[in-house]
């Protein structure tokens, strides 16, 4: 059964790579949200897998976001997405619950490896 992601950030073009990344990968994409609160709410109605986070969002950042999901689930996955020199906000992100991290701008194989690390499932 494919695993089931929930895409976070308030880029549609962002949105759309990720999705494009996760199907060619195998994985199923429950939804997608636009900012941080769309992203708890989504989780707590899809219950994901896996979630892909944006650092910095409209409403409620990418870190607040995590730290709420994760108080609400302590064995969601979150992986941030970070652009260069964000550095001090990953570890924040680190922090509040996030179990890795992926660089902007960012290569298919490069996603998939760290998600296939953070879930445990095959080949990387």
């Amino acid at each position: 059964m494919a695993k089931r992601v929930l895409v976070v950030d308030d880029a549609i073009f962002m949105r759309n790579m990720i999705k494009d990344i996760f199907a060619s990968g195998g994985f199923e994409v429950v939804g997608e949200a636009a900012n941080g609160l769309e992203a708890v709410e989504k989780y707590k109605e899809l219950k994901p897998d896996l979630t892909t986070m944006d650092i910095v969002m409209p409403f409620k950042s990418g870190i607040e976001a995590t730290r709420e999901i994760i108080k609400h689930d302590s064995s969601a996955v979150v992986i941030m997405c970070s652009a260069l020199g964000q550095e001090s906000l990953v570890m924040e992100a680190i922090e509040a619950g996030a179990s890795d991290f992926i660089v902007k701008p960012f290569r298919a194989e490069d996603v998939l490896g760290v998600v296939k690390k953070v879930l445990g499932v095959g080949g990387a």
